[in-house]
């Protein structure tokens, strides 16, 4: 398990779905807890939100997927299950902007 992998999740409330791994890699070596953004379906029609990025089958997923960088949430890592992808370099620079930005944190 390795941060910017694209694992399924029991989200809460939403059910299973693609979760990239975003937490510190010897974070992600060393503990129980690591940070994850929610990811779901780009539905026809639709499209991204100012604090979401579209990942596809570049980042192992097999249709377009939205990853919610607004909100992070804690997971037990035992709770991941079925490695599904790794994010490309080009849409991981993309998410930390996104993160930067929907938390107000450019202003810092």
């Amino acid at each position: 398990m390795k941060a910017w992998e694209v694992w399924t999740y029991a989200f809460p409330g939403a059910g299973e779905h693609p979760a990239v791994i975003i937490s510190h890699p010897q974070r992600v070596e060393r503990k129980q807890v690591i940070e994850v953004l929610l990811c779901a379906t780009l539905r026809s029609g639709a499209s991204a939100a100012p604090h979401e990025v579209v990942l596809n089958s570049a980042d192992g997923l097999d249709w377009k997927t939205l990853c919610r960088c607004d909100l992070i949430y804690s997971v037990p890592r035992e709770d991941l299950r079925s490695r599904r992808g790794l994010v490309s370099v080009e849409r991981r620079r993309e998410i930390i902007r996104k993160i930067i930005w929907s938390h107000g944190w450019s202003g810092v």
